[in-house]
């Protein structure tokens, strides 16, 4: 009996030295939280895929443990992939010197240093870190021209109809932004990784649409956000690219029915995508998006060198209104039936002047007013925004980082429900306490 439990004494010690030993050789993580919020997105393990060369965190912060061990927790789930991150901590107070030449103006901001370029970042979080890293990968090569001169929506100005807010989210991916005039500039410059057409409202002169054509034949890539209207010299363009641009404005009676409750507007004119297809942009997409007075787009295969692919498209049930939309409307042999087409992704294979092949990539949008300040927040707006230009220049695995939030944080109850929690805890478990002392109390004095 002694010898066995001597034994049995032996091999316990022994199993727990060896879940020990093998608790040193593997990690195993789990996350049990309703949205993953504390696991790395898989856009951010694919940005780390593309990062072979170490990676330098430098964190400005006291010396604050419970701070510190957040970054800490935040930085090491990145550590689980990529082992050749190093974390620094300083101490602002410590070295102002250092805290001054690096324009530090917030504690907790972060410099991140990776391959000779290094982006800061004032965001705690995952998307602060992988926007970042986004940006030093880039290394500031991403040039966006913003076509000017002929009343399109501006990348620099706050007002509903402009684009600041997205253009903000571009900078802070590591774009590089420009205006650019083709009045001034007969040519758009070759380092020129996107240009977007953003809803002109006055004609193009005839050098600037050969300046635009010349362009694209040399295989640049292209957003065009061609709202409802008049095209201003554009419509030849689109034609060589196979698309037709519909007359008309979108309606969309399904926004009628539940807009408000989701988007807080009724306004038929809202056009509602619910649904994606399989393209890079839209893959694995599961955000409603909302396009304020939109424009149909058709296809027409004039040229096999193209692939076009319907990118975004309505419900069934909407058209194009080819008469003036005021009070209520109704569907007449006039207007073109649905679904229709708001979105259209191109793609061609196109020889540069080095004789390598490249991917020349363009994308149709018939509405601005998804990318305004008024409307980039609503519904999955901005996502869509960010994975549309991050696949037209050709970071198809840089995605826009999702925001990880906790949807438990918040605890909503009703007057009854409040009157029942603050009568438990105030009366009935008082009451219930004293009852048990009491009846224990009894019992005793029973004996």
């Amino acid at each position: 009996m002694l010898l066995q439990n001597m034994l049995f004494v032996v091999l316990f010690l022994g199993a727990i030295g060896l879940v020990g030993w093998l608790s040193t050789q593997y990690n195993y993580h789990a996350d049990w939280t309703e949205n993953g919020r504390n696991t790395l997105s898989e856009t951010s393990v694919a940005l780390l895929n593309e990062m072979p060369q170490p990676v330098v965190i430098t964190v400005f912060v006291r010396e604050t443990p419970l701070m510190r061990k957040h970054i800490a927790e935040l930085v090491g789930r990145y550590q689980r992939y990529k082992s050749n991150i190093e974390l620094r901590f300083v101490n602002p107070d410590a070295e102002p010197q250092r805290v001054r030449e690096m324009n530090i103006t917030t504690e907790g901001e972060m410099v991140i240093e990776y391959d000779g370029q290094h982006a800061q970042t004032q965001q705690v979080s995952e998307e602060g870190i992988s926007n970042a890293l986004q940006k030093v990968l880039r290394g500031g090569e991403r040039k966006v021209a913003f076509l000017q001169g002929h009343g399109e929506r501006d990348f620099l100005t706050a007002a509903n109809y402009d684009l600041s807010a997205w253009a903000q989210q571009l900078q802070a991916k590591g774009a590089q932004l420009y205006g650019l005039n083709l009045a001034s500039v007969s040519v758009v410059p070759d380092n020129t990784s996107l240009l977007v057409i953003a809803g002109p409202r006055a004609d193009l002169l005839p050098g600037e649409l050969v300046a635009i054509q010349g362009y694209l034949d040399r295989g640049g890539n292209l957003l065009w956000l061609a709202d409802p209207g008049e095209l201003y010299g554009l419509s030849g363009i689109g034609k060589q690219m196979g698309i037709i641009l519909q007359p008309g404005m979108i309606i969309d009676p399904n926004v009628s029915q539940v807009g408000m409750q989701l988007f807080g507007t009724d306004d038929p004119r809202m056009a509602l995508v619910a649904s994606y297809g399989t393209h890079p942009v839209v893959k694995d997409f599961d955000f409603n998006t909302l396009f304020p007075m939109a424009r149909g787009i058709a296809i027409d295969d004039v040229d096999a060198a193209w692939q076009r692919t319907a990118l975004l498209q309505t419900l069934s049930n909407t058209w194009a209104e080819s008469s003036e939309v005021i009070g209520s409307v109704g569907f007449d042999d006039e207007d073109i039936a649905g679904p229709l087409n708001i979105g259209v992704a191109l793609q061609r294979e196109v020889t540069s002047d080095s004789g390598e092949a490249q991917q020349q990539r363009v994308v149709v949008i018939g509405d601005g007013d998804f990318l305004s300040n008024g409307y980039l927040g609503v519904g999955g707006n901005l996502q869509l925004a960010m994975n549309i230009v991050n696949w037209l220049v050709s970071d198809d695995t840089l995605l826009s980082i999702p925001a990880r939030s906790a949807s438990d944080i918040t605890l909503e109850l009703d007057e009854t429900e409040l009157a029942v929690i603050g009568v438990g805890f105030l009366v009935v478990l008082p009451l219930g306490l004293l009852g048990t002392g009491f009846f224990i109390w009894w019992r005793r004095r029973r004996r």
